[in-house]
């Protein structure tokens, strides 16, 4: 059963730590081309009217943009993620394990096919949970 998204939030900044926060706060300030690419369609309710958080601390995590109403975490799989499977998987199968959705989009798919990048992420929200 998933508990009330209030309650979630509040349990994901509880898991967090200071350190984890402070670095959230920092990569807000440095975002990559692709992921201020799709902030601008995500930002202020840009993709069907859902609200969007980036650099969003969840636990030990912190994951590139976050809607709580359909706990989904869309990840942007820069030039290291090719170093970093087997930690993605990891993080990806404990995200999974705590109940929430993941998608996963590659620096070019975000810039070359944003439109594209767009109507997954819509299509993601419109699954059951």
């Amino acid at each position: 059963m998933h508990q009330h998204r209030s309650s979630k939030l509040k349990s994901q900044r509880d898991e967090s730590t200071p350190i984890i926060r402070e670095q959230a706060r920092d990569l807000r300030k440095r975002l990559t081309v692709a992921e201020r690419q799709l902030w601008d369609r995500l930002r202020r309710k840009g993709l069907g009217l859902l609200k969007f958080r980036r650099q969003h601390p969840i636990g030990p995590y912190i994951v590139d943009f976050y809607c709580a109403k359909h706990d989904l975490i869309v990840e942007i799989d820069g030039e290291i993620h090719n170093s970093q499977t087997i930690s993605d998987t990891q993080r990806t199968q404990e995200l999974q394990r705590r109940g929430y959705r993941l998608i996963r989009f590659t620096n070019d798919q975000v810039l070359h096919h944003i439109e594209a990048v767009c109507a997954a992420i819509l299509a993601e929200c419109k699954k059951p949970q």
